[in-house]
């Protein structure tokens, strides 16, 4: 639909104030970042250009490499793993089982506590002295398996990985009010037809909500997963041997040093892999919905 000319005053009067507040605390950031990457600065003496120097140094600093290996196993965990927890505790509550708003209530509980204090809270329990865990593992005669489970390589990613995972009430109440538009009719159909709830979850709600809330759930729990600092630097400062550090947290480190272009030349990177993420993420649904399109229409041929 094209617009009068009448109309477009009001519609850039609206959108001239996002567009300005954009523009100066993202775009010119980002440009400025990027510039600076190509710099050897130390915030006080004048810039330096060094051409690719900082990015070549990155891809021989194997805590660099280690950080986005772990930043990408974060973000696919993230995606493909938290957010479909969250999708099936989604659709049990939003059918309305007995005690579902306590559930609902508990499950979204630790989204509006901080991140700090919960890294705090795991910390304490990950203690190879007087840690729960293994307190718990030696009251029940399993304390042959007690360790210093964030002090250990073998442990400490895992350890600061799975407990956050289990935090899934954001992206739970997000598909849950996306579940709750969908008529009624659809599901009273399937039911007359003795489609069982698992399958109702499967041909209706699912499909239903893949193109809106599942979507945005896998992208936002995807970057999120890239954005990962305050839980790593709380529980483990990156160790032991940088096998916990995160692309954010190299970055930090870098800026502690002065060393402004590392931490910008690091910064672009992981700019150009959530860039990544989100396309190849909306290319897995769009193929989803195209394939499905496609099936529905060769069933109305062949019927």
């Amino acid at each position: 639909m094209k617009l009068e000319r009448s109309d477009r005053a009001p519609l850039w009067a609206f959108m001239t104030p996002a567009l300005v507040l954009m523009l100066v605390f993202f775009v010119l950031p980002v440009i400025y970042v990027i510039v600076i990457s190509f710099m050897k600065w130390n915030g006080i003496n004048t810039p330096a250009f060094v051409n690719l120097r900082n990015f070549m140094l990155l891809f021989r600093d194997k805590a660099f490499k280690r950080s986005v290996i772990n930043n990408v196993i974060w973000a696919l965990v993230a995606g493909f793993i938290q957010v479909p927890l969250a999708m099936i505790m989604a659709i049990i509550l939003s059918r309305k089982p007995k005690g579902w708003k306590f559930f609902r209530t508990v499950y979204f509980f630790p989204q509006v506590i901080s991140g700090i204090a919960l890294a705090t809270l795991w910390r304490a329990i990950y203690r190879a002295d007087t840690g729960l865990l293994n307190a718990l593992l030696n009251s029940v005669g399993l304390g042959h398996l007690a360790k210093d489970w964030l002090g250990t390589l073998s442990t400490a990613f895992p350890s600061v990985l799975i407990y956050w995972i289990f935090y899934v009430g954001y992206y739970m109440v997000i598909m849950m009010a996306d579940i709750t538009t969908i008529d009624d009719s659809y599901y009273e159909a399937a039911t007359i037809d003795g489609a069982t709830d698992f399958q109702q979850a499967i041909y209706i709600t699912i499909p239903l909500i893949r193109k809106t809330s599942l979507l945005t759930c896998v992208t936002l729990a995807s970057v999120m997963g890239l954005r990962q600092f305050e839980q790593v630097y709380m529980l483990t400062n990156g160790g032991p041997a940088n096998s916990t550090s995160t692309i954010v947290l190299y970055m930090y480190k870098k800026l502690q040093d002065a060393n402004y272009g590392m931490a910008s030349a690091s910064a672009v990177i992981l700019i150009i892999i959530g860039v990544v993420f989100i396309v190849c993420i909306r290319k897995i649904f769009e193929g989803r919905n195209e394939e499905a399109a496609a099936l529905k229409k060769a069933g109305r041929a062949a019927g």
